[in-house]
C-alpha cells in the first residue's frame, strides 16, 4: 500500500469474515484498528466453554487477536489453534484455554485479552462488545422460537423457514472503550460475516445502536459473498442492506460488494447447501449510499471467501476518498 491514511477505523464481526477484515486493514499502513467483536457465539469449544465453565465465549476473540498479531513464527499461531484430541478437554483449542485461563486467573476477561494481545504484539486494540452474558433468540416466520447462536447458524429446524426477527435475552450493555471507539472514529467497518449471527448480535447490546448513530464516522457495509441456508437464503444485496440498517438504526454510507465470479466446481458445492452468490441489485449510487463493486474472491481456496489483500485495496480506496472530501 503507498498511501497512509493516519485514520482510525473501527470494526464490528466475527468469525472468518471478521478476521480476513482485520487481516485487510492492518496491510494499510497508518491504520488504526480497534476491532469490536460479538460476544454471542455459543457453538463448538466457545459454546462448552460457556456451559462448562461459565466464562465469557473466547473464539471470535482469540480469531480477532490472530488477525491482528504482528508475529511472525507461524509455529505460535498454529499452536494456539491446536485442538486437543483426547480427555476432558478433547474439541478445545489451546488459544481459547488459555484466553479463559488468563481470565479466571487475573479475574477480569478485558485483562486476559490485553495480555494475550500482549502476547501477540497485536497492531490495534480488540475489545469484546460487552462483559456481560449474552444469549441469541430467534423467532421464525411460523412464529416458533430458536434459542441460542449455534441453532441459528446450524439449523436443526426447518431452514427454509425465514428468521422474522432475533433478539438478545438476556442482553447487557456495551463496554465504555467501545463507546469511545465509536465515538473517536473516522470510520466504522461492519462485516463480512453471518448477517444473523455475527453482525446483528453486536448492534443488538444495549448501547451500541445508540452509540452509531451518534458518531460522525463514515459507515462502511461489506456484503457477504454467498447467501447462507437457514440466514440468508435468496437475500440480494439490497436485502442485506435493509436488514443491516433496520438494525443499525440508520443508513450505512458505503456498501462494498464483491462481483467476482467462483469457479464452477465451489459453486456446485455451495449449491449442495443451497447457497448462492448473493446478486448486486443496487446502482452505483442508492438513495444516499456509494455501492463499491469490486473482485474480492480469494482464489486456490475450496471457499467463496474475501482475500485480504483485494479486499485491503477496495478499503483504501473507500477511506482514502474520505480524506481527500
Amino acid at each position: 500500500m503507498s498511501l497512509s491514511l493516519n485514520m482510525k477505523i473501527t470494526t464490528i464481526g466475527g468469525g472468518t469474515g471478521h478476521f480476513v477484515l482485520l487481516s485487510a486493514l492492518k496491510q494499510i499502513p497508518g491504520a488504526e484498528i480497534t476491532a469490536v467483536v460479538s460476544m454471542a457465539d455459543s457453538g463448538g469449544s466457545t459454546g462448552r466453554i460457556r456451559d462448562e465453565l461459565g466464562a465469557l465465549p473466547p473464539g471470535d476473540i482469540l480469531k480477532a487477536l490472530l488477525a491482528l498479531s504482528s508475529v511472525e513464527q507461524t509455529a505460535i499461531r498454529s499452536m494456539l489453534l491446536q485442538r486437543f484430541t483426547a480427555g476432558t478437554l478433547a474439541g478445545h483449542n489451546a488459544g481459547n484455554m488459555l484466553l479463559t485461563v488468563l481470565s479466571q486467573y487475573s479475574g477480569n476477561f478485558l485483562d486476559a485479552v490485553a495480555a494475550m494481545g500482549e502476547l501477540l504484539r497485536v497492531r490495534g486494540t480488540v475489545l469484546p462488545v460487552t462483559v456481560g452474558q449474552l444469549t441469541l433468540r430467534a423467532e421464525l416466520e411460523d412464529g416458533s422460537l430458536i434459542i441460542g447462536e449455534t441453532n441459528i447458524d446450524v439449523p436443526k429446524h426447518n431452514p427454509n423457514l425465514r428468521i422474522k426477527r432475533v433478539w438478545l435475552e438476556p442482553n447487557a450493555m456495551m463496554l465504555p472503550q467501545v463507546g469511545a471507539a465509536f465515538a473517536g472514529a473516522e470510520a466504522i467497518v461492519i462485516g463480512p460475516g453471518d448477517l444473523f449471527t455475527s453482525l446483528i448480535p453486536v448492534l443488538l447490546v444495549q448501547g451500541v445502536r445508540e452509540a452509531l448513530m451518534r458518531s460522525s464516522a463514515k459507515k462502511i457495509f461489506i456484503s457477504n459473498t454467498m447467501t447462507k441456508r437457514g440466514e440468508t437464503s435468496g437475500f440480494s444485496l439490497s436485502d442485506f442492506v435493509r436488514l443491516l440498517e433496520t438494525y443499525l438504526g440508520g443508513p450505512v454510507d458505503v456498501v462494498i460488494a464483491n462481483n467476482d465470479a467462483p469457479p464452477a466446481a465451489i459453486l456446485q458445492r455451495y449449491a449442495g447447501d443451497a447457497s448462492y452468490p448473493v446478486k448486486n441489485d443496487l446502482p452505483e449510487f442508492f438513495e444516499g449510499r456509494q455501492v463499491v463493486s469490486a473482485p474480492l474472491l480469494s482464489r486456490g481456496g475450496e471457499l467463496a471467501r474475501h482475500d485480504a489483500g483485494k479486499l485491503a485495496r477496495a478499503l483504501e480506496g473507500v477511506l482514502a476518498a474520505k480524506i481527500r472530501s
